[in-house]
This record gives C-alpha cells, structure tokens and sequence, in this order.
C-alpha cells in the first residue's frame, strides 16, 4: 500500500498516523489556568528529548472534528507550568476517562477520581495515584500551524521527579516489572509492559560490534537464521575463535547422526544455533556454527 498523505482528509491521515506510530507513551498533563482553576488530560504524542537540560515534548493538537484547541494549552500559554504524571496499568482506566472533553472549569482530578497533591516547585497540583510524577517548566510552546489536526509542541524542562519506592529495583532504579507502564496504539487499543512481554537487548555500543558484513557467507545467507538473530553473531566485536574445550552433548550427536550428509548437518547446525540465541547465548551459538567444515 502506498500512501500519499497530502490527498487523503485529516480524519484518515490521523488514523493512519496512530495505527503506525506506536507504541506512545503517555504524557498524563496536569495544569492550571490564570484563576488557578486545575484541568488534567492524557496526551500520547509525547517523549523525551534531552537528558542535559532535561527536556520533554507533548502535543495538544488541535482537535480533528472541530479545529478547536484544548484547555491545556490554553493554560500553559497563561500558566507555563505543568506537572507530567506518567501512567500505569492499575490507572489506565481513569486516565481514559479524563479525556473527555469536559467543559471549562471542570476539574479532571474529581471526575477522574484522582487525589491531587500539591507540588513542590510549580503550581499544577501532581496526580496522588501515579508513580512518576515530573515538574516542569514550559520553556517554549511552538504552533504547528492553525489547521485541524496541527500540533503545538509544549516544550517543558523538568525541575524534579517524584517516585514511588513500590517501583523500584534494589539498586534504587525504576523496575519495568513493578511499574507495570502503559502506552497509546491506534484507535481504542493500549500496550502494558509486564513480564509477558518484557526482553533485553544487550547492547553493542561498549564494545563495537563487527557488522553483518563481517559474517561468512554461509551463515549471512541462512535460510533458518533470522535478521535478528543474525545480528545478534554480528554484535561481537571480532569474529571468533573456535574453542577446543566447548562441549556440547547436542553437538555432538548432530556430527554423529548427520555427517554424512553436508547440507542436512549445515541446516542442523544452523537450527540449534538458533535455538541457542533464542536463548541469548550468543558465544554458544558461534561454536555451533564454527564447527561447520
């Protein structure tokens, strides 16, 4: 399918973008208006962008149906302050519920049936319930343009965090396992990070990997190894030697029973060193195939 974004209507442009652009995470905004009366909304066009000075971005489009613009930002361009509150699986609900388009003056926190907490450094008040809660400073609202759909980007330097001791690790930081975060997909459907989905993927950066380009034919080629397990043999850095001490029960039967037939001993070969990076044992999946004539 091949799109061209310029001669399809807004309202599609928009589903296309939500549905492709995932997952989002979630920018739960609270913010205070001149008279000091308190508005609190989601926004999954949001991220951060800068660790010195400490920068995150979020967007309060305009709205698609009506191109009208949202209490938020009319109150960070009268109040530049916002606090974020980030999102959990346990609150996902009531989060949903806040992005109704209440009347001004009605405060979110109420109907959302969140317990605000005064913050330390700005006036926005933090949401009790979230387990990450940053103040900010709006140091720049930057329109995208006036049509419907067009962004502002709130440009906001975090003063401080607040985070709940229940999310973290022994070693003092965040654990994705107990904050149990959610992010936006396209139309009604939301992502939650727990330990079903949870993976790591070390990375190359401490000792520069040697590339795909560095792999033998054989294996780069290979109709069982995938691209991402191909990559997984290309992040070390120089190809390896083999190791006359490696011992492998399985290895040893694939020699054993397949020897005789070249084609059928590669394919084997290749298919438990799959098995073994699946398993994230990348030295073991080399000997595997290093013991390929």
């Amino acid at each position: 399918m091949y799109i061209d974004l310029g001669n399809i209507s807004t309202h599609l442009k928009h589903q296309y973008l939500q549905h492709a652009i995932v997952p989002r995470p979630i920018c739960f905004a609270s913010t205070v208006n001149a008279k000091g009366e308190v508005n609190l909304s989601p926004f999954s066009f949001f991220n951060l962008f800068s660790t010195t000075p400490p920068i995150v971005i979020f967007s309060p489009s305009r709205r698609v149906r009506d191109n009208t613009v949202k209490h938020t930002l009319e109150n960070v361009l009268e109040c530049p302050e916002v606090v974020i509150n980030m999102a959990d699986y346990n609150m996902v609900q009531q989060v949903s519920l806040t992005s109704c388009d209440y009347p001004r003056g009605v405060n979110e926190f109420v109907k959302g049936g969140f317990t605000p907490v005064k913050a330390t450094m700005v006036r926005p008040p933090l949401v009790k319930e979230s387990k990450i809660s940053m103040e900010c400073r709006v140091i720049e609202v930057k329109s995208l343009g006036n049509s419907a759909g067009a962004g502002n980007l709130v440009i906001c330097e975090i003063l401080c965090l607040h985070i709940s001791d229940s999310i973290l690790d022994e070693g003092g930081m965040i654990s994705p396992l107990k904050f149990q975060s959610v992010s936006r997909l396209g139309g009604n459907w939301y992502s939650v990070v727990n330990s079903s989905n949870l993976f790591e993927v070390e990375k190359p950066d401490v000792n520069t990997g040697m590339g795909m380009d560095a792999l033998p034919e054989a294996i780069r080629h290979s109709p069982i190894l995938t691209g991402n397990q191909l990559a997984q043999l290309a992040g070390v850095p120089d190809y390896p030697d083999i190791d006359p001490t490696y011992n492998d029960k399985k290895l040893t039967d694939i020699f054993l029973y397949f020897s005789l037939i070249p084609e059928e001993m590669e394919r084997e070969l290749h298919s438990y060193a799959a098995q073994l990076l699946r398993e994230g044992k990348v030295r073991e999946a080399w000997q595997v195939l290093l013991a390929l004539p």
